[in-house]
């Protein structure tokens, strides 16, 4: 089979299409061969030597994808042979065929096409591990998702309104926050020009928001605590800003807030199994029914990966940025 390799860390350029061992079905996994799979942060991190993948999982990038089941390993059931499907990975989605653990499968949901699928689960499963089965949001409270116009934004933007609640996004260009609005934001807040602090606290009567989604980490902590409401939690799933920042314990206490810091990746196979439960239970007929949909901004092939991470990179683009392979 083919894969994307990464001989040397690097820029884009490391990234290379070439001729891999092919990937085998063990105990309890499927082997899928992929249609599309989609471009993540994480990716980038390990293209530049930052983030390797957990011990066992394969070394190719790539977090999740979607495509059809070709073999089913010992210990299966409820797959088949020939199921569309698409899947939470700890690695190898760059590829014409990855081993999948039984319990990070999820059905392709009706009315999403196979390619597009591909958008779906690690948004859809970060979002909702951390959101609601973390940071427990209700409705009628008031969500701040930060990066309001990337894959995992549009995600949250679009279960926070699902759910009934109140939900505010920040974003970099007047664009990018119009494409949230289309998508339910109620308080669009360009961080660019505007103190998402002040933002917040306007929108919400002084209140401030019960949970923030935030992907930047160091950079926003202090700010993202002042903006919290009484009993608020911060969810922390990133950190572009940095890794060292202060946190005034002394606001935090006042505040009865909490903070938590999570990733999916390196998680034990049970918890990701449990989280993808949840989110095929709750998240799945949502997509079914129509009122979440996968924001795709474009399609490049997989073997033009190094392109596609320089879109990313660049920051240019509204929701996922899939790699398909060329069947």
């Amino acid at each position: 089979m083919r894969a994307i390799t990464i001989a040397e860390p690097g820029g884009p350029e490391a990234l290379v299409w070439a001729d891999v061992a092919d990937a085998e079905a063990g105990e309890g996994e499927v082997l899928v061969e992929v249609v599309a799979g989609a471009v993540n942060r994480a990716d980038i991190l390990q293209r530049q030597g930052f983030y390797n993948p957990p011990p066992g999982a394969s070394p190719y990038p790539g977090l999740e994808c979607s495509g059809r089941i070709v073999e089913v390993g010992p210990g299966v059931a409820g797959w088949n042979v020939g199921d569309e499907v698409c899947a939470l990975l700890a690695g190898g989605g760059y590829a014409e065929k990855v081993a999948v653990p039984a319990g990070q499968l999820l059905p392709v949901p009706r009315g999403v096409g196979l390619v597009r699928a591909a958008a779906l689960p690690e948004v859809a499963c970060t979002v909702w591990s951390n959101v609601f089965m973390i940071s427990h949001l209700r409705p009628g409270e008031t969500l701040l998702v930060h990066g309001g116009s990337s894959g995992i934004g549009t995600m949250a933007i679009q279960l926070g309104k699902a759910v009934g609640a109140k939900v505010a996004v920040t974003a970099g260009t007047a664009e990018k926050l119009r494409r949230c609005a289309e998508l339910g934001a109620d308080v669009l807040i360009n961080y660019r020009e505007q103190d998402f602090v002040e933002e917040i606290r306007a929108a919400t009567a002084g209140a401030g928001a019960d949970v923030i989604l935030d992907n930047m980490g160091a950079k926003y902590l202090d700010r993202n605590v002042q903006a919290l409401a009484v009993n608020g939690r911060l969810a922390i799933i990133g950190m572009q800003g940095g890794v060292k920042g202060e946190l005034n314990i002394g606001t935090l206490l006042a505040k009865r807030a909490a903070v938590s810091a999570t990733s999916l990746r390196a998680r034990p196979l049970e918890e990701k199994a449990a989280i993808v439960a949840a989110v095929r239970e709750h998240v799945w007929p949502l997509v079914s029914d129509g009122h979440i949909q996968p924001v795709v901004d474009r399609e490049i092939p997989m073997r033009e990966a190094a392109r596609a991470h320089q879109v990313v990179e660049e920051s240019g683009h509204v929701g996922k940025v899939l790699l398909v392979v060329s069947q």
